[in-house]
């Protein structure tokens, strides 16, 4: 499998330490070196600074020519750069938060998953609880709206009932 990740879901999954999650869905995990830079820049947390500093073997930093997108909507560089990273490699997702970034990439032909969806897979197929990943997460400063926090939620509840977990 593919994938292609921006700047926040990889932070946030550090973060949170569940960006092993990643590699486990998806295998090796590629990235531009936009989104690198942006993981070592000084506003970003210590922990995920400390991280990238040494990146994990599954980690794929690639160059990318940037060029302009099908979109009136300004992306930051790493936005810009995912996208154009997953359609030349063809991934089979991007992940990604930002909602004009994803309408960019959707636009594009890319698909798009977020955090809150990996982290929904990964419980689905048994690797973690999405209830404390999403306690964990909430710790930090991700913004996901309330409704959509509670369709998740909903969602996990019902799997739950289904397996009697």
């Amino acid at each position: 499998m593919t994938v292609v990740t921006n700047t926040s879901p990889l932070n946030y999954l550090v973060q949170i330490g569940e960006a092993e999650t990643l590699v486990t869905l998806c295998g090796n995990i590629h990235i531009p070196a936009t989104v690198r830079a942006e993981l070592q820049a000084t506003e970003a947390p210590v922990e995920v600074r400390r991280w990238i500093a040494s990146p994990p073997a599954w980690l794929q930093v690639h160059s990318v020519v940037a060029q302009p997108l099908p979109t009136t909507v300004e992306l930051h560089p790493g936005e810009r750069d995912a996208i154009l990273l997953a359609r030349e490699l063809k991934a089979d997702f991007l992940v990604m938060d930002e909602l004009d970034g994803r309408t960019a990439a959707r636009a594009c032909g890319v698909t798009v998953i977020g955090t809150l969806g990996l982290l929904e897979l990964a419980a689905v197929r048994g690797q973690l609880d999405f209830r404390d990943a999403l306690r964990r997460l909430r710790g930090t400063d991700f913004y996901a709206s309330p409704k959509l926090i509670d369709e998740f939620l909903e969602r996990d509840r019902l799997r739950r009932e289904k397996i009697g977990d």
